[in-house]
């Protein structure tokens, strides 16, 4: 009975096992210029992403502190002053490819779930383009988000300098997870 038992408990685990693609070396970048103003922008090249292949689930975990700007001290600013780093340390995505189907995944896309940025959720939807090159699957998107939209609070000494709309860019060369 205990062999039987424990065949069929492996039988259900292999069928749950789906493939999956990862990185960890994902590079995010956000631009929040204005025009005559110093630019505000950052990347974060160590973005971790997983992809499961038969749904076409999508997530991703980035840590604050690991966006680097070209001015130390918006680095600094960007931390503790507008994300609180410390108290929120990460931000996510859980989403889902619309019409998702691996054998037509060289197509743009769309890329609809929930980004949570300082302990706040927010629906979001993304154009996403991606192809297959090999045995890795690239991603590349783009969208826009309001620093209000996640309780983020400009003071009106740097408003001007600061876009009201952050564009985010996404670019991810996932590898199939052995």
């Amino acid at each position: 009975m205990k062999k039987i038992l424990f065949s069929l408990l492996f039988l259900v685990s292999m069928s749950v096992s789906a493939q999956k693609f990862f990185t960890k070396t994902g590079t995010t970048q956000f631009k929040a210029s204005v025009e005559a103003f110093e630019a505000v922008e950052a990347t974060n090249k160590s973005t971790s992403v997983v992809l499961k292949t038969d749904t076409g689930e999508i997530a991703a975990l980035l840590f604050m502190k690991a966006f680097r700007f070209r001015v130390a001290l918006m680095q600094e600013h960007f931390n503790e002053n507008y994300m609180d780093s410390n108290k929120h340390p990460k931000a996510t995505f859980r989403g889902k490819i619309v019409d998702y189907d691996i054998d037509n995944i060289n197509n743009n896309k769309k890329i609809k779930g929930t980004l949570t940025i300082r302990g706040v959720k927010k629906e979001i939807e993304a154009d996403a383009t991606f192809s297959k090159s090999g045995d890795k699957i690239l991603l590349k998107a783009n969208f826009s988000v309001k620093p209000q939209d996640f309780e983020i609070d400009i003071p009106s000494v740097v408003r001007k300098k600061i876009a009201k709309s952050i564009n985010i860019n996404l670019d991810y060369e996932l590898v199939e997870k052995k």
